[in-house]
């Protein structure tokens, strides 16, 4: 029942840019709890200079402007100040990440300023929403914007959690949010860095192409944990049946089921990317799209596979424990038909009634004799019709 390693293909991105590389997960993760959506409503209006600092706010704002030959990345503690400048005229993309807490009043000014949908930021603030990924065209002074929603997965002592992160794409901006700082993006980072990646050769675009490609790229190392899980609960069935504990098989398909959940729409999402075209996409990162579909493919198959063996283990078990359960009857049984004649036996000289053989000195070892004639005669027969 042994089943092949996951391993992550290698795409154009990696051999063009060596700083990419797979995060492994850990740090501070939480639990998906789910929430009640709150009614509909127009994000309430409010002056800038109003809005709370991001240590006050519970943010963590980080502003990423980059260019071919320049980038700078600064955190950001001041956000009514920052707000009230503009990208810099040499900067050809900007990348605002905010992580932390997600309440209406904090994500206000971002909201202000980019002008995005009320709709929209209230699914931000919303953690249990499904992937998706929704057009919301241009009008007037207002630009379009592409509003994207992704699930990410951390480990958290030995259990598997998921959280929201979402997306705004526009031609030259791109904002996204995090429910926790850090995680699945510091490789991103570190590809910006390095002089000469095509994410700073590219538009925002290549950037939203290279978020969505680190969270799927994040699945295979869960994929790989899951498997080696799999490979030791084999070991322990196949070597000690009696001690083996369904509990740990359990888990493993417990979180098989949580990747799934979050992977089958993340798979249509980059679908509905290649279907529909939008102005802030431009052709060569839908080209690179394919890409990222052909993983979560490769992922959900990997997925469905894994949950196949894990669930073939509880069968196994369970067939197991359901042989040695009729091993263990037949040998109560055979232990039960040999003495039926000997209780038997016993029965009729236990009454106390006159009996003629009582009469005589040698009916007690008699008695004996005949009892084992009478239990290894059968053990013989048993033995001969092949029943034990």
């Amino acid at each position: 029942m042994k089943h092949k390693k996951t391993k992550r293909p290698r795409t154009a991105e990696d051999k063009a840019s060596p700083a990419h590389s797979h995060f492994s997960p850990s740090g501070r993760m939480l639990r998906l709890m789910p929430s009640l959506r709150p009614p509909k409503a127009e994000i309430p209006t409010a002056p800038v200079a109003a809005i709370e600092t991001t240590a006050e706010a519970g943010l963590r704002v980080t502003c990423v402007d980059y260019c071919p030959e320049r980038m700078e990345c600064r955190d950001i503690t001041d956000i009514p100040g920052f707000l009230s400048h503009h990208r810099p005229a040499w900067a050809r993309v900007r990348w605002i990440n905010i992580s932390g807490t997600h309440r209406v009043e904090n994500l206000r000014p971002f909201a202000e300023k980019y002008q995005l949908h009320p709709l929209a930021i209230e699914d931000v603030t919303s953690s249990a929403q499904r992937p998706k990924v929704e057009d919301y065209p241009g009008h007037g002074e207002a630009p379009g914007r592409l509003f994207i929603v992704a699930r990410v997965v951390h480990m958290l002592n030995g259990k598997l959690h998921d959280e929201q992160i979402s997306l705004f794409l526009g031609r030259t901006t791109l904002l996204s949010f995090q429910e926790t700082p850090g995680g699945v993006f510091e490789p991103i980072y570190r590809r910006l860095e390095a002089q000469g990646s095509r994410i700073r050769d590219t538009e925002a675009s290549f950037l939203c192409y290279s978020l969505l490609d680190a969270i799927v790229d994040s699945y295979f190392p869960f994929l790989e944990y899951y498997s080696d899980r799999i490979d030791e609960t084999e070991e322990e069935l196949l070597d000690d049946p009696r001690h083996f504990t369904l509990q740990k098989t359990h888990a493993v398909k417990r979180g098989l089921l949580l990747l799934r959940r979050a992977i089958w729409p993340m798979r249509e999402m980059i679908a509905q990317l290649l279907r529909e075209r939008h102005e802030c996409l431009s052709e060569t990162t839908l080209t690179y799209f394919r890409d990222i579909y052909d993983h979560c493919v490769q992922i959900i198959d990997l997925n469905e596979t894994y949950h196949e063996i894990a669930t073939a283990l509880t069968e196994t078990y369970m067939s197991v424990m359901s042989n040695r359960m009729n091993e263990i009857m037949k040998v109560l049984t055979v232990i039960s038909t040999i003495f039926m004649p000997l209780t038997f036996i016993a029965g009729v000289y236990g009454m106390n009634m006159p009996i003629p053989e009582n009469h005589w000195s040698w009916s007690y070892p008699v008695f004996w004799l005949v009892c084992l004639i009478i239990g290894l005669g059968m053990l013989v027969w048993f033995r001969r019709r092949d029943w034990i």
